[in-house]
């Protein structure tokens, strides 16, 4: 198939330094049509993603069209995300939107939010490979889903300011907009320091206007918001929050309870690791934080990269000061009031030595908890101390055997019954996890328990009343029974640790991770033991 004819033209534009640059005709050759960049700031096939995280607050990467190609018309739903360029900005080719921001919007931002985790907004790299596709021909799907309960991850709907929406249940089944997580304009950060909404952005009406949408659902179908562009109350509306009119077609509406704004999927997509999928990936720079009880975000200023997050305690006021810099490090200094102040630098993550420029598909989706990733070796378990006599065993498997069926994720998903002997004297507790070491050197937990009485010496199956019970790597309370996408046979590891008192941990269940849980046994573990079980796909 040829390529459409185009007709290349350069632009001279003037330089940054004082004198001129030339546009490149490079995207024009692809034969997509593109709102083009201003070359004259700095040309895409050089852009570093440092460069970029460190100017992406200026709204410069992509500060005007220069020219268009005639590859393919340019869609409708271009035109409300064009209202909000120069930090948002469009290219399409004959099947896709595609949407381009720095992930920050043009309002303040955290602050009213009184349950936090301790996540501020930075600028994000939704770019080139990594920016958000919007259907331009939605398909009505054979079979609607709904996004009660699941796609609890990543985003459902792309506002017209580049700001993606994620569903209105966190990563945990709750409500965001009932339980004090969002802002005064629905949003708040997710683990990522990532800004997103989890209810309809209603206030981008005052720049679009009711006759037009506010946002996209990822399936392609807009969204408008709680009327219609005459100012009448939408009719007939389903259990998704929408409807087809002759004027618009099929659409959805926002709302101000639940679902706040597209309930469901009435077109095509793919769900894959409970999101939809592909969709952009947010770059994390610095650990994930714990809630911190008793906090409110006051308010939030920004000057130019830099950037101010204050907030009380119990009264206390504390603030988070943080830049981020043109080579790439953000350094952050907590004023944490009578706790005194401390500074850290962070450095954007890398994987393999450089930048995590994996597939959309490959990419673990934002807003969950922290897989634990590495470079070189594998992670070392400070905590394990094996001694030969304190031993973890399953009447179901043997160390080193096939897990069953009935315990993984093809299965019931039951938790595999186990039993342990030879505790040393002085035990006052037992824990357990399950986890395993997923390619590129990342850990992720599976079943996570503490608490377990010094009395116990065995879990059956699918216990669910013995100790306290955390998430898994996916953000679920409870067991994540095992559910491996690639071929071949992977290994879960399941240890249980003879403790010397039992863990201190303040968080609720839903909150401890693998890690949290690491940190609280630190210096207490007497001796561990370790099960060792595989799993293959479509082997029972």
């Amino acid at each position: 198939m040829k390529s459409p004819l185009l007709t290349l033209t350069a632009i001279i534009l003037p330089g940054l330094s004082g004198g001129f640059t030339t546009a490149s005709a490079h995207d024009l050759a692809t034969g997509e049509a593109h709102a083009h960049y201003d070359w004259s700031v700095k040309p895409p096939e050089t852009v570093a993603p440092e460069w970029f995280f460190a100017q992406a607050n200026t709204g410069t990467t992509r500060a005007r069209p220069i020219m268009q190609a005639a590859a393919a018309p340019r869609p409708v739903q271009a035109s409300v995300f064009e209202l909000f360029a120069p930090r948002v900005s469009v290219r399409w080719d004959e099947r896709y939107l595609f949407v381009e921001s720095n992930g920050l919007p043009a309002h303040n931002m955290m602050v009213g939010i009184t349950n936090w985790q301790q996540q501020v907004p930075l600028p994000q790299n939704y770019t080139g490979n990594n920016a958000w596709r919007i259907p331009l021909v939605p398909v009505p799907a054979k079979t609607p889903l709904s996004i009660k309960g699941r796609f609890l991850r990543g985003a459902i709907a792309l506002a017209a300011n580049g700001i993606p929406i994620f569903n209105p249940q966190n990563n945990r089944g709750e409500v965001s907009a009932e339980i004090g997580e969002l802002d005064q304009w629905g949003g708040h950060c997710g683990r990522a320091d990532d800004y997103h909404y989890h209810a309809a952005p209603l206030h981008l009406q005052d720049i679009v206007g009711k006759d037009k949408p506010i946002a996209y659902a990822l399936d392609g179908y807009p969204i408008y918001g709680l009327t219609e562009p005459d100012g009448s109350q939408p009719t007939g509306l389903d259990t998704f929050n929408g409807h087809t009119t002759a004027a618009l077609g099929y659409h959805y509406h926002a709302s101000t309870k639940y679902p706040y704004v597209n309930g469901g999927f009435h077109g095509e997509v793919v769900e894959a690791g409970g999101q939809v999928d592909p969709q952009p990936r947010a770059q994390p720079v610095r650990p994930s934080g714990p809630p911190l009880r008793g906090a409110k975000i006051t308010g939030f200023e920004t000057t130019g990269n830099s950037y101010k997050l204050a907030y009380e305690v119990n009264g206390e006021q504390r603030a988070i000061l943080y830049t981020v810099n043109a080579d790439g490090t953000v350094p952050f200094e907590y004023q944490n009031g009578s706790a005194g102040t401390t500074k850290e630098t962070y450095t954007r993550r890398e994987r393999d030595g450089g930048p995590d420029d994996r597939p959309l598909d490959r990419q673990p989706p934002p807003d969950r908890p922290r897989e634990q990733p590495t470079s070189g070796a594998p992670p070392v378990n400070p905590l394990l101390k094996p001694n030969g006599t304190f031993l973890l065993t399953s009447p179901e498997v043997t160390d080193g055997g096939n897990l069953p069926v009935d315990y993984t994720g093809d299965g019931a998903g039951s938790t595999l019954p186990l039993a342990w002997k030879g505790a040393p004297a002085g035990t006052q507790s037992f824990a357990l996890i399950m986890d395993h070491l997923a390619p590129g050197n990342v850990m992720k937990s599976y079943w996570v328990v503490w608490d377990i009485p010094p009395t116990v010496t065995s879990l059956a199956k699918n216990v669910k009343d013995v100790g306290k019970i955390g998430i898994s790597f996916k953000g679920q309370l409870g067991y994540e029974p095992p559910h491996s996408q690639g071929p071949g046979p992977k290994t879960y590891v399941l240890t249980v640790y003879a403790l010397s008192a039992p863990v201190q941990i303040t968080q609720q269940p839903r909150e401890v991770t693998r890690e949290i849980l690491l940190e609280a046994m630190t210096g207490k573990v007497l001796a561990t033991s370790s099960l060792h079980v595989v799993s293959t796909r479509g082997v029972k």
